[in-house]
C-alpha cells in the first residue's frame, strides 16, 4: 500500500514504510519460490512455456525490486504517469504497481 494511503478497515490509519516494505518482501519471496519452482522442474530449459513463465516471474520480481526503491525515496503509492495516489485497494492486490488504474489502463 501506498505511504500515506489508508488502509480499508484499519481505523484510517495509514501504512508506514516499513509496512509496504512488508508487503514488496512477501511478494518478493513469493516469486523467489515460484522461480525455485520452475527451476526444479526438471523441464527441457528450450520449452518455451517454461521459459516464458521463467521471464514473467523474472519481470515481476524487476518490479518488486523497483517498488523498494520507491519506498526508499518517498515516492511509492504515486502514480508515475499523473502523481496521483494509487488506490490502496490496488496496492493491496499488487502492492508494486507504477501506475493507477486510469493511467495504466491508457498504456496497455
Amino acid at each position: 500500500m501506498a505511504l500515506g494511503t489508508y488502509r480499508p478497515g484499519s481505523g484510517s490509519a495509514p501504512l508506514s514504510a516499513h509496512e509496504a516494505r512488508q508487503c514488496l518482501e512477501h511478494e518478493h519471496n513469493s516469486r523467489l519460490a515460484q522461480l525455485t519452482a520452475l527451476q526444479e522442474t526438471g523441464a527441457d530449459p528450450a520449452d518455451q512455456l517454461v521459459a516464458a513463465q521463467r521471464e514473467a516471474v523474472q519481470r515481476v520480481l524487476r518490479e518488486i525490486e523497483a517498488a523498494f526503491g520507491r519506498v526508499r525515496d518517498g515516492s511509492y503509492g504515486t502514480c508515475q504517469e499523473c502523481a496521483k495516489p494509487i488506490p490502496a485497494e490496488r496496492l493491496e492486490i499488487l502492492p508494486y504497481a507504477r501506475h493507477c488504474v486510469g493511467c495504466q489502463s491508457r498504456k496497455a
